[in-house]
């Protein structure tokens, strides 16, 4: 009485752990971790990696995706297609490549190609139902990014879980991280030694949802 069809199918799919497919979206500046943390998430349940990880940034300058990743937590069983964002910058110089040993030439391509990641990265905002926003727990928090990404994601009501990753670095204060945003869940993890993704799987399960 008073439920609806939809909640009565939401509530007894809930209650014996299916989930529809969560297009999961991972976002964050350059050089946060986003496909350490990508592939983390991929090789765990599928044994494969799904992108490529480079100390310059915008290594990744289109979007990658992994398919229908089952995420198990006891009785529940969440789906996600999993979607590496290209970083998010405010600005993108070409100079800032000529310090890695590409040429102008390839320097100039590599910027457009991330200019161009940026600009799909935005758009992929209407396209995705939940977003881990990763952000570096050795860096402050309060940037141009982070907090256009968050707001962004607050306007489009998209639910959001902040990753405050490299934690497994000496100068790592997530801490900060919870005090900047303390509105939303933060779980601090270390995608690269694969540290407290546990918490994290968790957190997807319990805040991650199906746009309706």
């Amino acid at each position: 009485m008073g439920m609806n069809f939809r909640g009565f199918f939401d509530w007894f799919f809930g209650l014996f752990g299916y989930r529809k497919n969560i297009r999961l979206g991972i976002y964050g500046a350059t050089n946060v971790g986003k496909t350490t943390l990508a592939n983390r998430i991929s090789l765990d349940w599928t044994g494969e990696e799904i992108g490529k990880v480079s100390e310059i940034p915008h290594e990744t300058r289109t979007v990658q995706k992994k398919e229908k990743v089952e995420i198990k937590l006891n009785r529940r069983k969440i789906l996600i297609n999993l979607l590496d964002m290209p970083g998010l910058a405010t600005k993108v110089d070409y100079r800032e490549f000529l310090k890695y040993g590409l040429s102008k030439k390839a320097a100039k391509q590599r910027a457009r190609e991330a200019t161009d990641g940026v600009i799909e990265a935005i758009k992929w905002l209407s396209n995705v139902d939940t977003v881990l926003a990763v952000m570096d727990a050795t860096q402050d928090p309060l940037t141009q990014v982070n907090i256009t990404l968050l707001g962004n994601l607050e306007a489009r009501k998209i639910p959001v879980i902040v990753v405050a990753n490299k934690i497994d670095l000496k100068r790592a204060k997530p801490n900060e991280i919870k005090e900047a945003f303390p509105q939303y869940p933060v779980v601090p993890v270390s995608a690269l030694k694969g540290r407290n993704m546990d918490e994290l799987y968790e957190a997807i399960a319990k805040y991650a949802r199906r746009a309706k």
